[in-house]
């Protein structure tokens, strides 16, 4: 049961990832997704978005790394 939740945990964040990825590619190609009044509004939105998603999904690996002892000595719990 809890890799299902830990497999929704990072899904969720990675989805929000990947849209950011589309809205920043639908406006370099000019294509405005409808909740953006303009283009430079939905690549920010999707450049925060895709940052976070990163951020969120890297800092659950790093986690489950650390805890595992998986990781360089400078990064290991004192």
């Amino acid at each position: 049961m809890s890799r299902y939740a830990a497999l929704v945990i990072v899904l969720i964040p990675g989805i929000m990832a990947v849209m950011g990825i589309k809205w920043m590619r639908d406006t370099l190609f000019g294509v405005l997704q409808f909740p953006f009044p303009y283009l430079w509004l939905q690549f920010i939105a999707g450049l925060l978005s895709f940052l976070a998603g990163l951020t969120f999904v890297g800092g659950f690996i790093f986690y489950r790394d650390r805890k595992r002892n998986k990781v360089q000595l400078k990064y290991r719990k004192k």
